[in-house]
C-alpha cells in the first residue's frame, strides 16, 4: 500500500503539470513532465509532502531510468532516414552547444569562486604540534 500511495503523489504532480501545461500553451510551451517535477520539487522544499512520502519510488525510477530512454531510442531509429539527411547539422549543433555550454559553466563557476570568501586553510596544515610531516 505504501508503494502505491507513492506512486500516487508522483502521478498527482504529474497530471497536474499535464493540466497546467495545456492550459498555458497557448501563452507558453512547457512540457507538462517538467511543471509536474518543478511542483513535486517545490512541494517537496515547502514541505506540503515529506521526502518519505515519495521517495522509495522515486529512488527505484530514477535507479531504473535507462529504461524510459529504449522508447526514445527506437524511435529515433524508426526515423533514421531523417536523421541520415541531416547529420553533418546536427553534428555540428552538438559540438557547438556543447562548448558554449562547457564555456558558460566555466565562466559561472569561475564567479562564483571568485565572489566567495576565502575558506580556512586551518586543515591544510602540514605540521602536528609543531612538528613538520615533510621531514
Amino acid at each position: 500500500m505504501r508503494i502505491i500511495k507513492q506512486l500516487l503523489w508522483i502521478f498527482l504532480f504529474s497530471l497536474l503539470g499535464e493540466i497546467l501545461s495545456s492550459v498555458i500553451s497557448s501563452i507558453v510551451a512547457i512540457p507538462g513532465s517538467v511543471i509536474g517535477m518543478v511542483l513535486l520539487f517545490l512541494a517537496l522544499h515547502f514541505n506540503v509532502i515529506k521526502m518519505e512520502q515519495v521517495d522509495e519510488v522515486g529512488t527505484w525510477l530514477t535507479d531504473n531510468m535507462a529504461i524510459f530512454f529504449v522508447p526514445a531510442g527506437v524511435g529515433l531509429m524508426t526515423n533514421f532516414d531523417v536523421l541520415a539527411q541531416s547529420w553533418l547539422q546536427l553534428l555540428i549543433i552538438m559540438a557547438v552547444t556543447c562548448g558554449a555550454m562547457m564555456l558558460f559553466v566555466g565562466k559561472v563557476v569561475q564567479k562564483i569562486k571568485r565572489n566567495s570568501p576565502e575558506e580556512d586553510d586551518a586543515d591544510d596544515v602540514d605540521y602536528i604540534e609543531g612538528v613538520s610531516i615533510n621531514d
